[in-house]
């Protein structure tokens, strides 16, 4: 078994020991049921498709230690405290990247498209700013830190950030000139004018002030995008700013400004090319007061991925490829489900559909049974023709 599994029962732990505190104070507010549900589908993909290259990163590490280290530095345990130090040096630069310039942007933007700032939050991190952030992790063993301290201490690191997602913990006295705390972070969160480009450091407050990027939270944050995104549309929320670049890229008109475009920082692309896509990409979606019932069917579907990304990470040593491919496609088309249910798409009819013939595609595999897949695939398309059908469904899930 591998314990990573555990990871996710102990951030149900966490968040819903934060909300239940934030009722406790009177903060509901502090979490949005749509926006909460987004950010946890963002956080199982990413776990889930990060878990398949994890070794490749990890061997990737080696690799580098083995043929292309400056130095070879002590494992002895001093050596893990300037370790930590220098994690974090390259955390600060990584991510400062990712603020200033187009290409690195489009990774990382989806961790601040939340207008919540919550334990929930520090879940949107996507698998392209996983890949480029282990990149990013490479200068450690090309400087000559063991990869095993390096993959020891990436995951303090990734522990620590958590915690620093939330409004209930307020200033901590001395320790606010030492860490980054979540007053710090809040600020980095925020899209206040004063609060951009703010608090890049993920430990240690001391990068953001050597390199004049420090601010204290003063006024109250206004947290998410300068131009809010408003969809919790899972594939829109992974990949509108990549389509804007490309967008801005085609308009362009030539390869020299196309890479100034890439290189270039967030605030310089053009602002309307977005809303010209949101016309495009999604139209005949409708955000109203969500049901209980809806919230129900919502829930299950949440709650199923994060069961199969408990128990595919639980038990991932003993899965074969094609399992291992069927979990995936799986819960990424419920996560897809779940956002354009949120969107209340009506081609999510059709998505439906295909799901359950995936299911059952799996299914009759397993037995042996290619009568069964037939079967059960004539009785859905032709209970899926059917009008009533189809009206039923849309009555069941947006009460429409």
């Amino acid at each position: 078994m591998n314990i990573a599994a555990f990871i996710v029962p102990a951030f149900l732990l966490f968040v819903g020991l934060e909300y239940w505190q934030a009722k406790r104070k009177g903060r509901a507010d502090i979490y949005n049921y749509e926006s909460s549900v987004s950010n946890m589908s963002i956080g199982i993909a990413e776990r889930l498709l990060s878990f398949l290259i994890t070794g490749i990163f990890y061997t990737l590490f080696v690799y580098v230690y083995e043929h292309f280290r400056l130095f070879t530095i002590s494992t002895h345990w001093l050596i893990w405290g300037l370790l930590i130090l220098a994690t974090d040096l390259v955390w600060y630069w990584y991510h400062r990247f990712g603020h200033e310039i187009n290409l690195f942007w489009a990774a990382h933007i989806v961790h601040h498209q939340s207008e919540e700032f919550n334990y929930t939050t520090s879940a949107r991190i996507t698998i392209i700013q996983a890949v480029v952030r282990n990149l990013f992790w490479c200068i450690l063993p090309f400087i000559g830190f063991h990869p095993a301290m390096v993959t020891t201490i990436l995951v303090a690191h990734g522990a620590y950030a958590f915690f620093t997602h939330t409004q209930l913990i307020g200033k901590l006295g001395w320790l606010e000139n030492i860490l980054i705390t979540p007053s710090h972070h809040g600020v980095h969160h925020a899209s206040n004018e004063k609060y951009l480009n703010k608090n890049y450091g993920d430990i240690f407050v001391f990068w953001d002030k050597l390199f004049g990027t420090f601010q204290r939270e003063e006024e109250k944050p206004v947290y998410g995008l300068t131009h809010p995104l408003k969809s919790y549309s899972f594939l829109w929320q992974h990949f509108h700013y990549f389509m804007e670049l490309f967008e801005a890229c085609r308009r362009s008109g030539s390869l020299s400004q196309s890479v100034r475009i890439l290189l270039g920082r967030p605030e310089s692309l053009n602002q309307d090319i977005r809303k010209v896509l949101e016309r495009k990409w999604l139209s005949g979606r409708r955000l109203q007061k969500s049901t209980f019932r809806f919230k129900a069917y919502v829930n299950i579907q949440l709650v199923a991925a994060l069961t199969s990304l408990f128990f595919f990470t639980l038990f991932f040593k003993k899965l074969v490829h094609f399992e291992i491919a069927f979990q995936v496609i799986l819960v990424l088309l419920t996560l897809i489900n779940c956002g354009a249910l949120m969107e209340q798409q009506r081609w999510i009819y059709s998505l439906e559909i295909g799901r359950t013939i995936f299911i059952f595609a799996y299914i009759s595999y397993l037995v042996h049974s290619p009568v069964m897949f037939i079967t059960s695939l004539t009785i859905i398309l032709m209970a899926s023709s059917i009008e009533t059908v189809e009206r039923w469904y849309f009555k069941l899930v947006y009460d429409a």
